[in-house]
């Protein structure tokens, strides 16, 4: 359980590709150190000289890519009486993943297979390709969670109303969905995912690896949203949501109606 990475060695099986998996089973929901263990794993990834582009996953067979933040970590200590630790910790942890996936030097494809939901959107959205499984799903329930944020990098996967309509709902799409509007690059069955976001994977690193590097830092330049401080200020609003009660209120609601 937690985070590994494979390197590739100087005749490894993946060709200048590591390969990020992400282990919190049940549904891969994240712990606060899970994302920082998350984001140091990218980020070492992509110093690596010999990596030229990463696969960041989750393992084969399970429920889904990622589940977002671990909520039973904040109602825990929200039931002993405790402050906001946790809820600073994991704004702290998934602001740290996400802009390690942007930042990560070389370039990330996430394969995503089941669910992709919160704190998921926020790691594919800063990722430079998406390779998904059929099953796969994609969404923000955070207004079910009595929480916000990550709409920064919903709109990076589809049209802005339809980014609205999906927040405000909690609803998913599905991968062939995205691929329709182009931030999905390939949508296979999930046995095949591995060997797709590899293929992918190793076709960008068959670049040279300085001109790789150049080329993530010259496309993120040019990006007409600073992902980083978008993400931050909608962070404030879940702050906001917390100081005054709604968040606890809505979280309480939502574990109701997931025993009932």
């Amino acid at each position: 359980m937690g985070v590994s990475t494979s390197r590739p060695g100087p005749s490894g099986p993946h060709g200048g590709v590591a390969v990020v998996t992400v282990d919190f089973p049940p549904v891969n929901a994240l712990p606060v150190q899970g994302w920082y263990d998350l984001a140091d794993a990218v980020r070492a990834a992509g110093r690596d000289p010999g990596v030229r582009c990463v696969v960041l996953t989750a393992p084969p067979g399970s429920r889904g890519f990622n589940a977002g933040v671990d909520i039973k970590e904040m109602q825990r200590e929200s039931a002993a009486g405790g402050g906001h630790t946790a809820l600073i910790g994991a704004n702290g942890g998934c602001a740290e993943a996400f802009a390690a996936v942007y930042e990560c030097e070389v370039p990330v494809v996430a394969a995503v297979a089941g669910f992709c939901l919160g704190g998921g959107i926020g790691l594919v959205g800063n990722a430079d390709a998406i390779v998904a499984s059929d099953d796969a799903t994609f969404g923000l329930p955070e207004l079910d969670r009595g929480a916000l944020g990550a709409a920064t990098h919903l709109a990076r996967l589809v049209p802005q109303h339809l980014m609205r309509a999906l927040y405000y709902t909690s609803r998913t799409a599905t991968a062939r969905e995205l691929h329709h509007h182009g931030s999905v690059w390939k949508v296979v069955p999930r046995g095949e995912l591995h060997d797709a976001a590899l293929e992918l994977a190793r076709e960008i690193a068959r670049k040279d690896g300085h001109l790789i590097r150049l080329a993530k830092a010259a496309i993120n330049g040019i990006d007409p949203v600073d992902v980083r401080r978008s993400y931050r200020f909608e962070q404030g609003f879940t702050f906001e949501a917390n100081l005054s009660g709604t968040a606890d209120r809505v979280r309480n609601e939502f574990g109701k109606e997931k025993s009932t």
